[in-house]
């Protein structure tokens, strides 16, 4: 028999287009067989391929191949992570409209996956930009909305104050924004919130079925639910600042409340910001707490500083303790 090398550019181009001509991985949802549904993370449209995405989908085709092989009918779908602030700024940055170098980039990455020989069916192709499917993600926030499982508060978030933008936690690179440069400053902003936490329990008690889930995957399940159980401990305030005459403090641990020696509340606690108005170094201390980002690696590795407010607590549960504890703003 004669041995020949195996020509990747004459083969793959060829048998691609058959299957294409053939529609052999275009998902009929007709088919009798047992479904299976295999979906990786869509990409966001860059422009380019890279290392990751050729790992990424590699590993899925293998598995939607494998299933179709065992005789699946495998729905096996491509789309675009295409949404939101990093389309507008790379715009900017290269001076066109967002749609435009979205839908680009789009056809230029669709490109270089089918020439990888993925098998996929690019007849459910997506793009989270598009308004055929966003439509049904604003319909599913109002029933949310409609059903009281969202809500309007206050939150902390990451500030840019050159783009005038927020940033993810992964924006901020050593406290300085990704593209600017500039020094992040801690905001507060009215943000919607979903009830997610009215539902902890049954978050936590389904992890418990997912028994092909990695151990340390569940635990960081778990984290991120954050679920705890303590008590409200009130501390009387022996000098009331303005309106506030006592702090309510949460703890999972009652049992050490009689070692407490001092209450730290975050700079941007009501009592903290009637401090601030009547101190000037308060105000400034509160002005620094600011910078440091809302991830939680920058708080962690962050100097732990203090202010002391002037203000005295009295212990609830200990008499002879009156008025040992400082109310201290502290980041």
């Amino acid at each position: 028999m004669k041995n020949e090398r195996y020509n990747a550019r004459e083969a793959e181009p060829r048998w691609q287009k058959i299957w294409e001509e053939r529609e052999i991985f275009k998902t009929k949802n007709d088919d009798p067989r047992p479904k299976y549904y295999v979906l990786e993370m869509f990409p966001y449209p860059s422009g380019r391929i890279h290392m990751g995405h050729v790992r990424n989908y590699t590993m899925g085709d293998v598995v939607a191949r494998y299933m179709r092989a065992k005789g699946k009918n495998v729905l096996h779908p491509m789309g675009w992570d295409a949404f939101g602030m990093p389309a507008e700024n790379a715009a900017m940055q290269n001076k066109v409209h967002p749609k435009k170098w979205t839908y680009e980039n789009i056809e230029a990455m669709k490109k270089q996956l089918k020439s990888m020989g993925f098998s996929l069916d690019w007849s459910r192709e997506i793009a989270t930009c598009d308004p055929s499917y966003y439509r049904h993600q604003q319909k599913m926030f109002l029933d949310f909305w409609k059903a009281g499982l969202v809500e309007r508060k206050v939150s902390k978030v990451n500030w840019d104050p050159v783009d005038m933008t927020v940033l993810a936690n992964e924006q901020v690179i050593d406290g300085k924004g990704w593209r600017s440069g500039a020094e992040v400053e801690q905001r507060e902003l009215t943000q919607w919130f979903f009830k997610i936490t009215d539902y902890s329990q049954e978050l936590l008690d389904a992890l418990d079925t997912l028994d092909r889930w990695p151990e340390k995957v569940r635990l960081m399940q778990k984290n991120w639910i954050g679920r705890s159980e303590g008590l409200l401990c009130r501390f009387m305030l022996v000098k009331p600042e303005g309106e506030f005459g006592e702090v309510e403090v949460f703890t999972t641990r009652h049992d050490t409340l009689f070692g407490a020696s001092f209450i730290a509340i975050s700079p941007d606690h009501p009592i903290a910001k009637a401090v601030a108005a009547k101190n000037a170094d308060a105000a400034s201390f509160i002005e620094e707490c600011k910078k440091l980002g809302t991830a939680q690696e920058a708080i962690d590795k962050a100097e732990k500083l203090g202010f002391d407010t002037g203000l005295r607590a009295k212990h609830p549960f200990d008499d002879p303790w009156s008025y040992p504890s400082t109310s201290r703003t502290s980041c």
